[in-house]
């Protein structure tokens, strides 16, 4: 890698550092912006890093899209750690956009693809689809208890709405995954893993996009199930799972409860944790692990699920 910047993102401005050159630049957060600061980059080899910020990085995400530049996005709780190991306490945006650059160059971060306008799209139907179904499940537990007929009769027609809704986005997400050839075979290659629906399959595919591309221990990582080794001289705790994508797993627990009944494989893998003593949660988050391990290889190989090649 040539070069490494950094982009502190807000919602009026883009930060960016150079670290080769140590140049500071501010641009505007908008198209032109944006674009000024791709042709600031150049074309030559960089790495730039940034932190996610919601709606306000998915201009700039786009134009690195469009100009073809990998991408390294990390979490802004890593990177304040990473400020504060350096001895750096102030935080500004210029400050923010140099800790960044030194923070890819320093760790060596890998660039990605950025993500495209449809998984954007998709990541936000999918954000609202999470809010209508906790929506749902409060307005549920509500109808039940009510006693006044006006407050039941309006959470009648609340959970009616949300029906409505959950299946108007439901369509979209559809609309857009069909729409995209990629999409749709990585959708298909999902879904053909027993216990992994199509609604399962999509949320897999907005929760983690860069599945596939992954090595096992990234994937697992990233969906906070891999177990993290807690030791220190003779002492050695309970390894524990923390950290990664929450709805990543809320998405993989029923599939994982549904192959324990159809995948002899991890049926029996599950049953050898229990008898070795495991806790029936350790044993249902190794299972869940592996179907995230088997959705990554099926989807780098670009193959569907047979219990003879599984």
């Amino acid at each position: 890698m040539d070069d490494t910047i950094g982009v502190d993102i807000s919602k009026p401005t883009l930060d960016a550092f150079r670290l080769s050159t140590r140049e500071h630049r501010q641009f505007p957060n908008d198209r032109a912006g944006c674009a000024a600061l791709i042709r600031w980059i150049g074309a030559s080899a960089v790495r730039v890093v940034f932190e996610p910020t919601g709606p306000y990085h998915r201009i700039f995400e786009a134009s690195l899209v469009a100009a073809g530049i990998a991408a390294v996005k990390v979490n802004p709780r890593s990177s304040r750690r990473f400020a504060e190991a350096t001895g750096e306490l102030a935080k500004t945006d210029r400050i923010d956009a140099a800790i960044l650059a030194r923070m890819g160059a320093v760790l060596d971060l890998e660039g990605r693809p950025a993500k495209t306008e449809t998984l954007h799209d998709l990541r936000e139907l999918g954000v609202a689809r999470q809010a209508l179904v906790k929506d749902r499940i409060a307005a549920t537990n509500r109808e039940q208890i009510a006693v006044n007929l006006v407050i039941k009769r309006q959470l009648r027609a609340r959970l009616k709405q949300i029906g409505i809704q959950l299946k108007e986005i439901d369509a979209a997400i559809a609309t857009l995954v069909d729409t995209d050839p990629g999409l749709s075979r990585r959708r298909d290659v999902l879904a053909s893993i027993p216990g992994i629906g199509t609604l399962t399959a999509m949320a897999i595919l907005i929760e983690m996009p860069e599945l596939g591309t992954l090595d096992n221990k990234q994937a697992a990582s990233l969906a906070g199930l891999a177990p993290m080794t807690r030791q220190s001289g003779t002492w050695s705790g309970r390894a524990r799972i923390r950290g990664g994508r929450r709805s990543l797993r809320t998405a993989l627990y029923m599939p994982a409860l549904v192959a324990l009944r159809f995948n002899p494989d991890l049926k029996q893998k599950y049953q050898a944790l229990k008898d070795a003593g495991k806790p029936s949660k350790v044993a249902i988050t190794a299972i869940m692990r592996k179907l995230l391990v088997l959705a990554n290889a099926l989807l780098r190989d670009d193959r569907k699920w047979n219990a003879k090649a599984a």
